[in-house]
């Protein structure tokens, strides 16, 4: 029986359909780290034909969200410390541009925006801790980076990095207090954006990021090793016969 969502179905192609449903899969760990992506296996699970789910997969590797190891085939990407600490690296990049971009290109009516969906954020922010895993956090630096008016760094951080970071955040809980410091930052970022002052802009985001970087980067010590070989999972959870 087909999983895929049936208001995706009415739109886009079945390879449209077939990635949305495998990606969504991924992110969200319903398709572990390291786990085999069988096309038998999955066409069945998934309800798909295989054609569309190999045009999938070919997108699912553009977007790093699965990796073609030799002669282990294709894999869930497993976001190893040197992995995660590059995609923050060239985050920090990114976004500070977008940040200097948006101060620039953002009009007044989505700077209005941004402040409504902040005054928001610090009611949530009051009563849970989960801010980073939350879609809040993703809202605010989503609307900066489409608010630079920049396709490629649109393309690069909402499309490829963006992904692969809500895969990381969704395996690993929120350090205790980073939720408000982040929203704290994320208001002086604002103040700096209202401004118009870009370079300030993307000054205190390449800090946020950065601090970001320096509250996560201990968690990796343990995952270091690029070399290393996961359980050899399939779907539905099983070792996979040799």
């Amino acid at each position: 029986m087909s999983i895929v969502d049936p208001a995706l179905a009415k739109t886009g192609t079945l390879a449209d359909q077939a990635y949305e449903a495998l990606a969504s899969s991924i992110i969200s760990g319903e398709l572990p780290p390291g786990m085999r992506m069988l096309e038998v296996e999955l066409a069945e699970r998934f309800g798909m034909s295989r054609g569309p789910l190999r045009e999938a997969m070919r997108r699912l590797e553009e977007r790093r969200l699965v990796e073609r190891i030799s002669q282990r085939g294709v894999r869930v990407v497993r976001l190893t410390g040197p992995k995660l600490r590059g995609i923050y690296q060239v985050r920090e990049s990114l976004e500070g541009m977008a940040c200097r971009l948006a101060a620039q290109n953002m009009t007044d009516t989505e700077l209005a925006e941004l402040r409504q969906m902040l005054e928001a954020h610090e009611a949530y922010v009051r009563d849970s801790d989960d801010y980073s895993q939350n879609r809040r956090d993703w809202d605010f630096h989503d609307r900066i980076a489409r608010g630079s008016k920049n396709e490629m760094i649109v393309s690069l951080l909402c499309d490829d990095l963006y992904q692969l970071l809500k895969l990381y955040r969704n395996q690993h809980k929120s350090k205790p207090g980073r939720a408000r410091r982040a929203l704290q930052e994320h208001w002086r970022i604002f103040g700096a954006l209202e401004d118009r002052d870009g370079e300030l802009a993307e000054m205190l985001m390449r800090r946020h990021i950065g601090a970001a970087l320096t509250v996560f980067e201990p968690d990796w010590a343990c995952d270091e090793d690029e070399g290393t070989v996961p359980t050899d999972l399939v779907p539905g959870g099983l070792q996979a016969r040799t």
